[in-house]
Protein backbone atom coordinates (compact mmCIF):
# COMPACT_ATOMS: atom_id res chain seq x y z
CA UNK A 1 0.00 0.00 0.00
CA UNK A 2 1.70 3.43 -0.71
CA UNK A 3 0.47 5.97 1.33
CA UNK A 4 0.88 9.74 1.57
CA UNK A 5 1.51 11.45 5.18
CA UNK A 6 -2.61 12.55 5.45
CA UNK A 7 -4.70 11.87 8.77
CA UNK A 8 -6.27 9.39 7.25
CA UNK A 9 -3.71 7.24 7.45
CA UNK A 10 -2.79 7.61 11.03
CA UNK A 11 -4.19 4.30 12.00
CA UNK A 12 -1.87 2.57 9.42
CA UNK A 13 -0.86 -0.40 12.12
CA UNK A 14 -4.12 -1.51 11.99
CA UNK A 15 -4.79 -1.59 8.86
CA UNK A 16 -0.88 -3.73 8.11
CA UNK A 17 -1.97 -6.03 10.71
CA UNK A 18 -5.38 -6.27 9.39
CA UNK A 19 -4.55 -6.53 5.66
CA UNK A 20 -0.86 -8.18 6.45
CA UNK A 21 0.01 -5.54 3.71
CA UNK A 22 3.54 -3.20 3.53
CA UNK A 23 3.20 0.29 3.32
CA UNK A 24 5.07 2.86 1.86
CA UNK A 25 4.63 6.42 2.77
CA UNK A 26 5.53 8.82 -0.08
CA UNK A 27 7.79 12.17 0.51
CA UNK A 28 5.73 15.19 0.97
CA UNK A 29 5.10 16.88 -2.18
CA UNK A 30 6.42 13.84 -4.36
CA UNK A 31 3.08 13.42 -6.56
CA UNK A 32 5.61 11.07 -8.64
CA UNK A 33 5.84 8.16 -5.74
CA UNK A 34 2.05 7.83 -6.38
CA UNK A 35 2.00 7.35 -9.87
CA UNK A 36 -1.57 5.24 -9.75
CA UNK A 37 -3.37 7.44 -7.24
CA UNK A 38 -2.44 10.46 -9.33
CA UNK A 39 -3.58 8.89 -12.43
CA UNK A 40 -6.83 7.97 -10.46
CA UNK A 41 -7.65 11.63 -9.50
CA UNK A 42 -6.55 12.75 -13.33
CA UNK A 43 -8.92 10.19 -14.92
CA UNK A 44 -11.40 11.01 -12.05
CA UNK A 45 -11.40 14.73 -12.88
CA UNK A 46 -12.69 14.22 -16.31
CA UNK A 47 -15.85 13.29 -14.40
CA UNK A 48 -15.99 16.16 -11.77
CA UNK A 49 -13.93 19.17 -11.81
CA UNK A 50 -12.05 19.91 -8.24
CA UNK A 51 -14.98 22.30 -6.94
CA UNK A 52 -17.34 19.44 -7.70
CA UNK A 53 -19.67 19.44 -4.28
CA UNK A 54 -19.76 15.73 -3.31
CA UNK A 55 -22.85 16.27 -1.56
CA UNK A 56 -24.54 16.76 -5.19
CA UNK A 57 -23.52 13.80 -6.59
CA UNK A 58 -25.35 10.31 -6.19
CA UNK A 59 -24.66 7.08 -5.89
CA UNK A 60 -25.80 5.90 -9.15
CA UNK A 61 -23.42 8.76 -10.52
CA UNK A 62 -20.49 7.46 -8.87
CA UNK A 63 -21.64 3.64 -9.45
CA UNK A 64 -21.98 4.30 -13.20
CA UNK A 65 -18.39 6.41 -13.19
CA UNK A 66 -16.68 3.51 -11.52
CA UNK A 67 -18.05 0.98 -14.13
CA UNK A 68 -16.96 3.17 -16.74
CA UNK A 69 -13.38 3.63 -15.87
CA UNK A 70 -12.86 -0.57 -14.96
CA UNK A 71 -14.21 -0.73 -18.70
CA UNK A 72 -10.95 0.79 -19.92
CA UNK A 73 -8.38 -0.91 -21.30
CA UNK A 74 -4.97 -0.41 -19.50
CA UNK A 75 -1.69 -0.65 -21.18
CA UNK A 76 -0.02 -1.18 -18.10
CA UNK A 77 -2.50 -4.16 -17.98
CA UNK A 78 -1.16 -5.47 -21.27
CA UNK A 79 -4.90 -3.85 -22.87
CA UNK A 80 -7.18 -6.06 -20.98
CA UNK A 81 -9.48 -3.92 -18.28
CA UNK A 82 -9.68 -4.15 -14.66
CA UNK A 83 -13.17 -5.65 -14.74
CA UNK A 84 -12.09 -8.46 -16.68
CA UNK A 85 -9.13 -8.97 -14.30
CA UNK A 86 -11.09 -9.10 -11.53
CA UNK A 87 -13.26 -11.87 -12.85
CA UNK A 88 -10.56 -13.68 -13.64
CA UNK A 89 -8.99 -13.31 -9.99
CA UNK A 90 -13.02 -14.07 -8.22
CA UNK A 91 -12.99 -16.81 -10.14
CA UNK A 92 -9.63 -18.57 -9.60
CA UNK A 93 -10.38 -17.64 -5.74
CA UNK A 94 -13.75 -19.64 -5.84
CA UNK A 95 -12.34 -22.83 -7.65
Amino acid sequence: MTADNGKEFAFHEQMIDTLSAKVYFADPYCSWQRGLNENTHGLLRQYWPKATNFKKVSQKQVSSVVVELSARLRKKLNYQTLSKLMGKHMAALAA
